[in-house]
């Protein structure tokens, strides 16, 4: 099928994006729907499902009115890992998703983590926290006891959307992972998980190969989306282990460094390599893993101080800014907790500021602080990660912060890494790609990235910048130790 596409879409935590492509990579179309989250609490997140099926629907209508429906080969479907969605016996959805940048559940995540710690790592591959389906599921059962009564079946983000599609419901392994109720030695669900929060297991839906095609696209999905019935749809998988497909990352010590909602730092490992509380997944390769660990805010930061400061001229100005301004920002210094932090330091009650502020700083320094913040917290992740023992040979950029040229150097000098971006780099394209897989345009996993992956450009670190940056990152891990229990009191005097 030498004139066929691949259909990829992927729920992200501000928009729904659907990406078009051919076997050879080249993206054919792209379209984008916005979906909102609501913050009804201080460290709360959730989105209405109902929402997505929306953006789903607007999204691929737009993306496939150029061409002939019936070209599409096969579909696939991403989205944020740990997000569940519960329906009722009449498959009605019974309250919003919580989202992966959810932090009410640190109670539980701590109570499971002292009963049983030890047994869900060496089940799981990963810690308890907040941000995972387990932690969610034990606050629900405790405050919500009556939704869990009602909830019969589980979907997690991406099965959601794709049931839409198919009417189908499974998942794969990764994200079974990610739920945190998986058991790794079977690639089952794990009783003994399940039973810590009394969890009925009747709820979980099947676990299969990310790649397998599951479900075709009904009469009435297609009638909301303009696609062909019976196009074949394939399972898919979480949104990271998609994308760092995607860019080709498929050898151990291959690293890679996600500019999204949050941001993402992975590496490529032969096996598992267990280090909580970095998340180890199974990689769509087989026999490899990866590892990923976050810091909660990085496109959410950059979008959020847009807002604030740049709405009129958007993201291209604060970018025009920030490349004009001078490196270190004048001396103001930004911290992008604005949804407390995950990983290195794991704590839901930090939270964002601005350090060293004057008169003489304006809107580039702002912007550019902004910039230089973020990569102090991606050096942050690297350095937890390497005390691991995990090293990295090169990275791979990827999501939208990678347009920037601006930022691609901030990162390169900060981190001292070569900075790689391909011609496509999220996880709508590893969706498709992974899609051509299951339906046969690709023999396998690694003839897709040969045959479809290319790089577009290389990003090398500067000497002179980098010995700035190392004095500045200094201050920033003094300053973020310093304001940490100043952070903490001010989460007591105004949340109670």
């Amino acid at each position: 099928m030498p004139d066929s596409y691949l259909l990829g879409i992927d729920l992200g935590a501000g928009s729904l994006k659907a990406s078009l492509i051919r076997p050879d990579g080249f993206i054919v179309a792209e379209a984008a729907a916005p979906v909102t989250t609501q913050i009804r609490h201080f460290g709360w997140a959730e989105q209405d499902p109902g929402e997505w099926v929306a953006a789903m629907s607007q999204a691929v209508r737009q993306v496939v009115a150029g061409i002939e429906p019936g070209e599409i080969a096969g579909i696939g479907i991403s989205a944020g890992a740990h997000i569940p969605v519960l329906t009722d016996a009449a498959g009605a959805v019974l309250r919003p998703a919580i989202m992966w940048s959810d932090q009410r559940a640190a109670a539980q995540a701590a109570a499971l983590h002292e009963k049983a710690g030890a047994r869900i790592i060496a089940t799981s591959l990963n810690r308890v926290n907040p941000t995972w389906t387990l932690a969610m599921l034990a606050w629900l059962f405790e405050h919500e006891p009556e939704v869990m009564r009602q909830a019969r079946r589980l979907y997690l983000a991406k099965d959601f959307l794709r049931h839409c599609l198919t009417g189908g419901w499974e998942t794969d392994y990764s994200d079974a992972v990610g739920a945190l109720l998986a058991d790794d030695e079977t690639r089952s669900w794990s009783p003994a998980l399940a039973g810590l929060i009394g969890l009925d297991m009747g709820i979980l839906p099947p676990i299969v190969p990310a790649e397998q095609v599951v479900g075709c696209v009904t009469e009435a999905a297609a009638a909301r989306t303009g696609l062909k019935p019976g196009t074949p749809v394939i399972c898919g998988s979480n949104d990271t282990t998609v994308e760092f497909f995607g860019v080709g990352g498929n050898a151990p010590g291959i690293g890679g460094v996600k500019l999204a909602t949050a941001g993402v730092l992975f590496l490529a490992t032969q096996g598992k390599a267990v280090h909580p509380p970095v998340s180890c997944y199974p990689h769509i390769l087989p026999g490899l893993y990866y590892t990923a660990t976050g810091t909660n805010s990085c496109a959410s930061a950059h979008r959020w101080v847009r807002d604030l400061m740049f709405a009129e001229g958007g993201f291209a100005a604060m970018d025009a800014l920030a490349s004009a301004a001078p490196r270190g920002a004048g001396g103001l210094l930004f911290h992008p907790y604005l949804q407390g932090e995950r990983a290195p330091y794991w704590d839901p009650l930090l939270r964002a500021d601005f350090i060293g502020m004057t008169m003489a700083h304006g809107k580039p320094h702002f912007a550019r602080a902004v910039y230089e913040g973020i990569a102090f917290s991606i050096r942050d992740l690297l350095g937890a990660a390497r005390a691991l023992g995990l090293d990295f040979s090169t990275i791979r950029l990827m999501g939208g912060g990678a347009r920037s040229a601006c930022w691609r150097q901030i990162i390169a000098d900060v981190t001292g890494l070569v900075i790689e971006r391909t011609e496509a780099g999220d996880a709508s394209f590893g969706a498709a790609l992974l899609a051509g897989v299951g339906v046969g345009l690709f023999a396998s996993p690694q003839e897709a990235i040969t045959r479809a992956v290319r790089l577009r450009d290389v990003t090398m670190p500067n000497d002179e910048a980098g010995r700035l940056y190392d004095q500045l990152f200094g201050l920033y891990k003094e300053a973020q130790a310093a304001l940490a229990g100043i952070n903490h009191r001010l989460h007591a005097l105004t949340q109670g």
